[in-house]
């Protein structure tokens, strides 16, 4: 048998069930969005900050233009009210508060693998963006219809909304239909968030599309890594105790 398939399942706090069904599969797609996003921070590269959004691959720059000229052609009095909201939800007045409140239900849970890849998922995802944001120095679309600061790439709304849904599906809702249907929702919601940051014209498309891809990446692989370390964990014990076993006077 699997070692993964002798994991205790969850009692009343769910401390010991894993975190995910697959963790190797779920490292797998971690990888591939960490690729997808190199992929993103190489085509849109360091450029003047004036100069926004030129890119090094000039596709990306020309998409970022012109799907940020629609959006303003459709801007309303209706949807900037909406997207104001998704600007203030996805600030730190927030998403600080929100995500300590959401690690003391795990404390308080004993969810201890679920903790730790929820600290190290918001951790990394916010360190990461104001590296790269000072790294980068992307100038910000023309036209903002809310206050900004620091650089525009990525973007740290795109990137915290990604992290946050994915991370409390993740922590908070067992395997099974129920999860895949909030995994559902947090795509959803990490999308209205991307694009309420070009609606509002805090970021360019590429800004949010990195955001997400970075802010889902860090969350997956935090939460595949936290269980492969169980697992590995598991293995070890074991394989010392079917060791002992052998050892012991008698066996055999």
């Amino acid at each position: 048998m699997d070692p993964a398939e002798a994991l205790p399942t969850a009692g009343r706090h769910g401390h010991s069930s894993p975190l995910l069904t697959d963790h190797r599969r779920a490292l797998l797609y971690g990888t591939l969005l960490i690729v997808a996003t190199i992929g993103m921070l190489l085509g849109v590269g360091i450029h003047p900050t004036a100069l926004a959004p030129e890119t090094t691959l000039p596709v990306i720059g020309h998409v970022d233009a012109s799907f940020y000229a629609r959006v303003v052609q459709v801007r309303g009095s209706f949807l900037t009210a909406i997207f104001k909201v998704f600007d203030l939800t996805g600030s730190g007045i927030v998403t600080i508060p929100l995500r300590l409140v959401l690690l003391g239900v795990l404390l308080w849970r004993r969810r201890w693998g679920a903790f730790t890849a929820f600290a190290i998922a918001w951790l990394v995802s916010e360190i990461g963006v104001e590296v790269l944001k000072q790294i980068y120095h992307r100038g910000r679309p023309p036209i903002p219809l809310v206050t900004t600061s620091t650089f525009s790439f990525p973007s740290g709304h795109a990137t915290a909304g990604a992290a946050i849904a994915v991370s409390v599906v993740l922590a908070f809702f067992p395997h099974g239909v129920r999860r895949r249907k909030w995994i559902g929702v947090a795509i959803a919601f990490a999308f209205a968030m991307a694009f309420s940051r070009v609606y509002l014209g805090a970021h360019w498309l590429s800004d949010v599309e990195t955001g997400i891809l970075f802010g889902t990446s860090v969350a997956v692989l935090a939460f595949a890594g936290v269980d492969e370390i169980r697992h590995r964990g598991l293995r070890r014990s074991q394989a010392g105790g079917r060791m002992a076993d052998v050892g012991a006077p008698g066996s055999g």
